[in-house]
């Protein structure tokens, strides 16, 4: 007789990198997330969640059953964070992924990057993102994609688009300069191209790279019908990553193939460090426009975390 997973309450907005971060650690540790959509309510969307005097009453209703106390909480972000240590307050078992910049004593445990500076003795540090990409998940999407981009040639290149945000930009003239270095790979290495933009990804980027890559010998997902992305990370033999998404490079180098990451105008202290850290590992490389292929193994800190969660919940190891 098999039991079902333990429940867990997830406390977060309704987005999808705060998705994959705690549903894939909650699935990993052998938990069964449940989301409970974090929305600030009037005025406090405008007011920074460190000056919430009570934060259950700064957000929409929870939706959280009688029997919350009962079932481990996981909390991401800033306002996830305050959210998160005022239940923890009520008694309920609370897990913090991501900085709450709140003292890390306000949680069960905290689960952080390295490049989020902060320590205590409930701190747990990771190198990468938390993700759900398992050698499972992508044994199963390499049987669904292989036939499919088996007209590509080999090898094939992966290549994950992300968007502009408050520290890169990309727009349509990083997009051109982005699709002119893989049209150049392209010819010049005789590689496949299986290219798959975000929700981040604006319009005249994908236009852009469309008109770089026309041709047999490139494919891009056009954002309708089942989302590739996992096959593409199954099936590459090497991947091109934008810099803005700690997330996305977090899911490539957990796969086999080695990994390059194209340069955004921008800066960011912490994803500098993050990408240093990795490039000292010999896990990434920067991209240059031209196909790398150098020994890797899968980088995946998520492994670590889960069984940190696990051992403090008491639940029996993954064997």
């Amino acid at each position: 007789m098999t039991t079902s997973p333990r429940p867990a309450s997830v406390i977060a907005a309704d987005l999808a990198g705060m998705r994959s971060q705690t549903f894939g650690l909650a699935r990993r540790a052998g938990l069964e997330p449940q989301l409970h959509a974090l929305a600030p309510r009037g005025l406090w969307r405008h007011v920074p969640t460190a000056w919430w005097p009570m934060p259950l009453r700064a957000v929409q209703p929870l939706g959280l059953g009688a029997d919350y106390l009962e079932h481990p909480v996981i909390s991401i972000g800033g306002s996830g964070g305050a959210v998160g240590a005022a239940l923890r307050r009520k008694g309920a078992c609370v897990i913090q992924v991501q900085n709450p910049r709140l003292p890390p004593s306000r949680f069960d445990l905290v689960i952080a990057n390295r490049h989020d500076r902060i320590t205590g003795p409930n701190v747990i540090l990771t190198r990468t993102a938390l993700h759900g990409v398992t050698p499972d998940l992508l044994a199963r999407a390499r049987v669904e994609w292989a036939s499919r981009l088996s007209r590509l040639p080999r090898p094939l290149v992966a290549v994950l688009v992300g968007g502009g945000n408050g520290r890169f930009r990309l727009g349509r003239t990083e997009g051109a300069v982005l699709g002119g270095q893989l049209a150049t790979m392209m010819r010049r290495e005789h590689v496949g191209i299986a290219l798959t933009p975000s929700r981040r990804t604006a319009p005249e980027v994908c236009r852009e790279l469309h008109h770089a890559l026309a041709g047999p010998d490139a494919w891009i997902w056009e954002q309708s019908g089942s989302n590739p992305y996992l096959g593409l990370l199954a099936c590459a033999d090497a991947i091109v990553v934008t810099m803005d998404s700690v997330s996305m490079i977090s899911e490539a180098v957990a796969t086999s193939a080695p990994v390059m990451v194209a340069a955004l105008p921008g800066r960011s202290r912490r994803i500098g460090q993050f990408l240093h850290e990795l490039t000292q590992a010999g896990r990434i490389r920067p991209f240059a426009g031209r196909l790398e292929i150098w020994p890797v193994t899968p980088l995946d800190d998520t492994i670590m975390a889960a069984e940190a969660v696990r051992h403090h919940l008491g639940l029996a190891a993954v064997s």
